[in-house]
């Protein structure tokens, strides 16, 4: 089933990455699950899954893409002006949330946030819920990015900081230039050597952390294999962990 959405804004982070703020009467959502986006192509449907950035109980949804030269549809949405329309799946779906988070006595202290490009949407969308300030004494969100350019959604992530300036540690990390504040290396590499717990000031460890990753599969592969070897476990339903994880494609 598909409803049909009205583009409200485009918002262009740089000449690939963008965000699109749709209105589209979208069901109730938890915060971190995903929409789909279509458009018809010579007689075919070309169906793409994007999480949503924006917090529940918003009037509006919000997605954050980047525009793939040889891409079937992201093309397509980079094109897009308010006014345009859209095809949205009704109901969002997903379960990067912080629902499957274990509570209580194997939640531990700290919620540790590791994405890399446009899997930061979902953390975005949580970050803006009460939840997460609720339920940890800390959270850390380590987003990873190739240039400082592809950082989005930074003036909101500086609003997080405002807010929760005793709670909330933001770690950028840009790979291929040098970003003031920011990291340089992967991050299951930076799990693995120390920087990133240094930065942060805080140990990441099965007794203490939450972790939920969202990225490119290879970054969450050895990033949940650094971490095992610091005594982390996969979370599952029948057997919580403490790594959560969802692949972004």
């Amino acid at each position: 089933m598909w409803i049909t959405g009205t583009v409200l804004k485009r918002i262009d982070w740089n000449d690939k990455l963008f965000s699109l703020r749709i209105k589209a009467d979208v069901e109730p959502f938890i915060a971190g699950q995903f929409i789909k986006l279509s458009q018809m192509r010579d007689d075919k449907r070309v169906a793409r899954a994007y999480s949503l950035v924006n917090p529940p109980g918003t009037d509006y949804v919000e997605v954050l893409a980047v525009a793939v030269e040889d891409g079937q549809l992201s093309p397509d949405l980079k094109a897009l002006s308010p006014g345009d329309t859209i095809q949205v799946t009704p109901k969002a779906t997903g379960f990067m949330t912080l629902d499957e988070v274990p509570k209580g006595a194997l939640q531990g202290k700290h919620l540790w946030l590791l994405a890399t490009g446009t899997a930061v949407g979902p953390f975005i969308s949580m970050l803006a819920t009460d939840e997460p300030w609720q339920r940890f004494e800390k959270v850390v969100l380590v987003y990873g990015v190739r240039l400082g350019e592809d950082l989005a959604y930074l003036e909101t992530i500086k609003q997080f900081i405002s807010q929760h300036p005793l709670q909330f540690v933001f770690i950028p990390i840009v790979t291929r230039e040098d970003y003031p504040e920011g990291l340089s290396c992967r991050i299951p590499d930076g799990i693995s050597s120390g920087l990133i717990e240094q930065k942060a000031g805080l140990g990441i460890n099965a007794e203490h952390s939450q972790v939920m990753i969202c990225g490119n599969p290879g970054m969450i592969n050895d990033a949940q294999t650094a971490l095992v070897e610091k005594g982390l476990v996969k979370n599952l339903r029948r057997a919580p962990g403490q790594i959560t994880v969802e692949k972004y494609w």
